[in-house]
């Protein structure tokens, strides 16, 4: 395999043949895949994450047909939902919409406890979750006002509060602290249509398909657990509707730079594979 400086930047890249992938990227195909089991990536995020931390350009299909060669391709879990449930008006910066709402858990000895979330609507970023004994207004207005001392957001920059109907987000309580406080806008979604906060609802799907495998027997282990999952979900996992980047970079604004840097990237390693065809030809 070839290993050669990328542009002026001396970033290393590596490249082979389109018809002969080295037997060594094929084994970190699969060592990333098996490694990252309790995540589940699929072929579109290993081979991204490839790209962006390894500097290797590979497509999605050739860690797809490497992983089916070997058996480890599960099968996808489809939830399908009407374009017309989402959320008419989309949002086109950070921090011009969030979206909350509470998942329960059990706790072995301990009850139930439930967790409230505040998530970005644009970046799907999580800006701040904690674990509650209740889902009481208190607990949604001390969910919210720590969103918005993470953020950093002032009066004037508030985003609206998009939830749905539950006791503890349409009292008149919260809508007066929000107000008051910090100018802040509340959007409650049509009552019996989750599909309006769909960005949260598959957010604590996907978040407790993972966290609910293992037991709790106390609240620290299952706050353990969820952090662990927001870091890697925030930070490290890749959304197709983020043109494959993670939530940090877009809440951030970083997902520009890398966008480009990923475009020179292939457009080189094509270049590179080009030549090396092109040299079977040469007599």
């Amino acid at each position: 395999m070839e290993c050669t400086a990328f542009g002026n930047r001396d970033i290393a890249l590596l490249v082979f043949p389109l018809a002969d992938i080295p037997q060594s990227v094929k084994a970190l195909v699969v060592t990333l895949s098996l490694e990252n089991e309790n995540t589940t990536l699929s072929p579109r995020e290993l081979a991204v994450k490839i790209t962006d931390e390894m500097r290797i350009f590979i497509s999605e299909s050739s860690v797809y047909r490497i992983l089916k060669q070997r058996g480890l391709i599960r099968p996808a879990e489809h939830h399908f939902i009407q374009a017309a449930d989402e959320f008419k008006n989309k949002t086109i910066v950070p921090n011009q919409m969030w979206q909350t709402d509470f998942t329960y858990f059990i706790i072995l000895g301990w009850g139930w406890y439930y967790l409230s979330t505040v998530i970005d609507d644009y970046s799907r970023y999580i800006v701040h979750w904690e674990l509650c004994k209740s889902m009481q207004w208190t607990d949604v207005k001390r969910t919210v006002a720590t969103a918005i001392n993470k953020a950093g957001l002032r009066k004037g920059q508030m985003p609206k509060l998009l939830s749905d109907n539950g006791p503890g987000y349409i009292a008149r309580e919260l809508q007066q602290y929000l107000d008051e406080e910090f100018g802040m806008i509340q959007i409650h979604g049509k009552p019996m249509h989750p599909q309006t906060q769909g960005k949260i609802e598959r957010y604590h799907r996907s978040m407790k398909s993972v966290v609910k495998l293992h037991h709790y027997y106390c609240p620290q282990e299952l706050e353990l657990a969820i952090a662990q999952f927001v870091d890697y979900y925030n930070n490290h996992r890749y959304h197709e509707s983020l043109k494959n980047l993670t939530p940090n970079a877009v809440y951030f604004g970083k997902g520009d730079k890398i966008l480009k840097k990923r475009a020179e990237l292939k457009a080189y390693s094509l270049k590179e594979r080009r030549k090396i065809f092109n040299k079977q030809f040469i007599v």
